[in-house]
């Protein structure tokens, strides 16, 4: 007999647990129930008050009796919802709706017998008030009864050891925590079992919620997650601060667990969350940046009913700039941009989601001074933001034509129309890499630098140009980010130019929030270089991102070193040897100190070679770089072409 019991058991439960992943009661159904329920409670209550013997009324005035409180239960429990819970998730609040709709109702079905007392009403429509009181306990014992009935029965089902189950963490023991946790138990694939909660909060640790034992952060180690079999880690706190987010994140990268985290609450749908929303976490939280903090009114006082044009408008940097534009209060937004498709999908973003601002896209080659020129006297624009280059490192060492044409020739033609029809304030987006230049691509945006600088020194020029200069952002078209999704999508392996190659990196609306402030500290002539943080190992980078797709390097996709390429540095560098940093207002944004130096000559041979451009050879146009930039002859000789040396932001900030 005993040796039987726990076999029977847990059939029991296997088929429990079967009826409960098949079927789910529809809100419909449970409302059925609940008021079938308080009429046969009704009907009990009457044979209760009279001793289960009716003698001084009759079934008329009963059935009567009855339907009056069935109609008042209807309305109240329609009123408070109390049918709209799970019932093998019966929380407080449930219970507590349950016992308001009741409660309710019995109060309307006593004023009625009062007013009726009152008006003298025929004895047919007169409840009883002790029956009333009979039934307002049995229905709602009742009630509370079964829904913590059926939830037992669940936890009973559920309880059972499953083999196909996932076991997840909830980090964060809150109200959010909370919802999250009941979403995942109401799933009625049943994958999930909540094994826990996490939070950094002392008073939760140690206890029980819902059943559930809550944990302090430390769990989250090697032991503990291979003892429980724990395979997913949920992030569910409303405000995580991203460098703590951060730690945690890598903290479950390196121990093989999925990570998915819960949306804000306006993004779920028609305020409820589902589970099809839970989503993995972005590779920007790795960062663990604080948000940045702007001097809006600066900003505002800035960009106050100006005309303003940007160049690249639909490429990552200046789409996220005209986003962030979006927000002020300007006249205009004239957007310049070559690529057609790109442009197609801008306008229809705007269109749709900044509705209120006044915007124009051209379709247009920066090199073409005639059109450029067009664009410039219809609108005057007040402030230009310059974001159009190539910026593909090995195509423009394959073109150093292009490289020369479009970024030098491009900014020549932007900057003189800028002087022309008196643009107050230029700023041109440039890059880490035209610090010591090791490549085509580097040395034409320090050649424009250059010829940026030369330009604010001259006499007479009311023009402000502004030099922002930053690595790379996570995600633009053509980094390396898409490449590796790209790979691993297709499980193809992951290929990186070096084990040991770092970038720095930041996040697009980061660059370009710190684009625009720079652009309104900057007085004219300065170049500002953006806090980037540490730099980041690429291998990590990848082999994080194959974590975060919730496979494993190296053994679900291999990670293939192919050689660094032509000009490529192992480390980029933000300062050359020759320049150090001071501070401004903002934490985040350095000042380069450089030497005012006039560059006329070089510029002038620049926009001189710009005319045969064509008639030159590949091999010239390189010459003619080394020559116009001495830091990039320099540096391709010391390296090689693959720059080795590491110069610390720390050590140049003055």
């Amino acid at each position: 007999m005993f040796k039987i019991y726990p076999n029977t058991r847990e059939s029991l439960r296997l088929k429990a647990s079967g009826i409960f992943h098949k079927y789910s009661v529809p809100r419909w159904m449970l409302f059925t129930h609940d008021i079938t329920a308080v009429f046969i409670t009704f009907l009990l209550a009457y044979l209760l008050r009279f001793n289960l013997v009716i003698q001084d009324t009759t079934w008329n005035e009963v059935i009567v009796h009855g339907l009056i409180t069935l109609a008042v239960y209807t309305v109240s429990m329609i009123g408070f919802r109390s049918y709209s819970g799970l019932i093998r998730h019966t929380t407080l609040t449930d219970v507590t709706l349950v016992f308001a709709a009741a409660s309710s109702a019995t109060i309307v079905l006593l004023i009625l017998i009062l007013a009726e007392d009152a008006f003298n009403t025929s004895r047919l429509y007169r409840i009883p008030m002790s029956v009333v009181l009979i039934h307002y306990f049995l229905i709602t014992v009742y009630l509370f009864v079964m829904r913590l009935s059926v939830k037992l029965l669940f936890r009973f089902t559920t309880s059972s050891m499953k083999i196909n189950v996932r076991k997840v963490l909830i980090y964060g023991a809150g109200e959010m925590g909370f919802v999250v946790k009941r979403v995942l138990m109401s799933d009625p694939r049943g994958d999930f079992y909540v094994a826990g909660f996490i939070d950094d909060n002392r008073m939760l640790q140690g206890k029980k919620i819902n059943g559930i034992q809550t944990f302090g952060p430390d769990i989250l180690s090697s032991p503990f997650i291979t003892k429980h079999n724990i395979k997913t880690l949920i992030l569910a706190i409303r405000n995580f601060p991203p460098v703590r987010k951060g730690d945690v994140i890598r903290i479950a990268i390196d121990n093989n667990l999925e990570i998915l985290e819960t949306p804000a609450i306006e993004k779920w749908l028609h305020g409820h969350l589902e589970l099809k929303q839970l989503q993995k976490v972005k590779l920007e939280d790795l960062l663990g940046r604080e948000p940045i903090r702007l001097d809006m009114e600066l900003i505002r006082k800035g960009l106050s009913k100006k005309n303003i044009l940007v160049t690249g408008a639909a490429g990552s940097i200046g789409s996220e700039i005209v986003r962030q534009l979006s927000r002020f209060a300007v006249q205009r937004i004239i957007l310049v941009n070559q690529a057609e498709t790109p442009s197609f999908h801008l306008e229809n973003e705007l269109k749709r989601s900044f509705s209120h601002v006044k915007f124009k896209i051209h379709l247009a080659d920066i090199t073409n001074s005639d059109k450029m020129e067009r664009i410039f006297q219809q609108y005057h624009p007040d402030i230009v933001f310059h974001a159009a280059a190539y910026k593909h490192v090995p195509l423009m060492e394959d073109n150093p034509h292009e490289a020369l044409r479009v970024n030098v020739g491009g900014t020549r033609t932007l900057v003189e129309l800028s002087v022309k029809y008196g643009v107050r304030k230029f700023v041109m987006i440039s890059s880490d890499k035209s610090v010591n230049p090791t490549n085509i691509m580097g040395a034409s945006k320090r050649l424009c630098e250059m010829m940026i600088q030369t330009k604010s020194m001259m006499n007479g020029i009311s023009t402000q140009f502004v030099i922002t200069r930053f690595g790379n952002v996570l995600g633009s078209n053509g980094s390396v980010i898409p490449l590796f999704k790209k790979q691993i999508e297709e499980g193809v392996p992951v290929t990186v130019t070096h084990p040991e190659i770092t970038r720095y990196f930041m996040t697009i609306p980061e660059a370009c929030q710190l684009v625009l402030e720079a652009g309104f500290i900057g007085k004219g002539g300065e170049i500002f270089v953006f806090d980037m943080g540490k730099p980041v190992k690429i291998e990590d980078l990848a082999k994080n991102m194959i974590r975060l797709s919730g496979l494993e390097p190296d053994r679900d996709i291999k990670i293939e070193y192919t050689g660094l390429r032509p000009g490529e540095k192992l480390y980029e560098e933000i300062l050359s040897c020759n320049e150090e940093m001071s501070s401004t207002q903002h934490e985040k944004i350095k000042i380069a100190k450089v030497e005012k130096t006039d560059y006329r000559k070089e510029v002038l041979k620049a926009i001189i070679a710009l005319k045969d451009i064509y008639d030159m050879s590949e091999q010239q146009i390189i010459e003619l770089f080394e020559e116009l930039v001495p830091e990039y002859k320099l540096s391709k000789e010391n390296s090689n072409g693959h720059f080795l040396n590491k110069i610390s932001i720390e050590e140049k900030v003055g």
